[in-house]
């Protein structure tokens, strides 16, 4: 009995694994633009570029959540820092991820010295997501936040031409981007949130 038993409950767990598998659909990345390129076209004006590495404390990590909602999950974010031939500050850009239930989307925000945003690319997605995302992209929907600054208003206020989940996948990029400038405030500019 007890041997009946054991392969009742390896043939069921072998079951449960590949329906579990299945119903993940999980789709293959699809990769915009390299993070060579993202930052390349971010940091435009830049001749040498540095990569400043930062950790939010407890306490940063707090004020983030009480003032936006957000609550930052990652242990570090990396900027990568333009500067011209002086060695001001041209512009900063960071890598943020956003894990949906289709898949991840990722985007580069680009941010002027003084944390505005000076432009944002979606430069990876999943199979899925990328139908949503592509009439966006076809858009420059990300335009309409270039000069905002972390406290700006990143709701799509454009006419986002598709579905309901393009519309949604907007609200993503746009939440994105604002997190970008609001890590470059409170860790770059060393601002309050």
């Amino acid at each position: 009995m007890n041997r009946i038993a054991c392969r009742l409950v390896g043939i069921l767990g072998v079951v449960a694994l590949a329906v579990g598998s299945a119903a993940a659909h999980i789709t293959p990345p699809v990769v915009l633009m390299s993070d060579r390129d993202a930052v390349a076209g971010l940091l435009t004006g830049a001749r040498r570029f540095f990569v400043r590495e930062v950790r939010l404390t407890p306490q940063e990590r707090q004020t983030i959540q009480q003032q936006t909602g957000w609550t930052p999950e990652d242990d570090f974010y990396r900027f990568y820092i333009g500067r011209d031939e002086q060695g001001r500050q041209v512009a900063a850009t960071i890598f943020l991820t956003e894990y949906t239930v289709h898949g991840p989307v990722r985007v580069a925000v680009g941010l002027a010295p003084d944390g505005r945003v000076k432009g944002a690319t979606v430069v990876e997605l999943t199979e899925e997501t990328y139908f949503w995302v592509k009439p966006l992209i076809d858009q420059d929907f990300a335009r309409e936040f270039v000069g905002q600054g972390s406290a700006g208003r990143f709701a799509p206020t454009a006419q986002v031409r598709g579905d309901s989940m393009t519309q949604f996948y907007g609200q993503v990029i746009a939440s994105l981007i604002q997190r970008g400038a609001i890590l470059y405030d409170t860790t770059i500019l060393k601002r309050p949130g």
